[in-house]
């Protein structure tokens, strides 16, 4: 995501990037912590019993590992999302999902 995306979500949801030989886990703005554990948040394996790996593995399932950006709801049913090609696609599927609102500013600008 660039510089100027912000996307602030439930501690139980990841953003990833799937680039030309990996994935990258998108720093992210939590506005709930299902814990006040100490925890790092990006310890996946003790926060939601599953490896990074792992969570790779389901990612690439979903689209074929195609670029662009993935949404993981770590929660005990661990659902995958692909979200598209830009960094904006990963607001439009939370609001997809129910999370979050349209910021009324942004609303005026398009």
């Amino acid at each position: 995501m660039n510089t100027t995306t912000s996307v602030y979500l439930p501690d139980y949801y990841r953003v990833f990037e799937r680039i030309a030989g990996g994935w990258l886990m998108k720093p992210s703005h939590f506005f709930y912590r299902h814990t006040s554990s100490k925890t790092s948040g990006n310890d996946l394996q003790s926060l939601y019993d599953i490896s990074p790996q792992q969570v790779a593995i389901e990612l690439f399932r979903i689209n074929g590992g195609i670029s662009g950006y993935y949404l993981a709801d770590l929660r005990s049913q661990k659902n995958y999302y692909y979200c598209g090609s830009e960094p904006e696609s990963v607001k439009l599927k939370l609001l997809e999902l129910g999370i979050g609102r349209v910021d009324p500013m942004e609303m005026h600008h398009g």
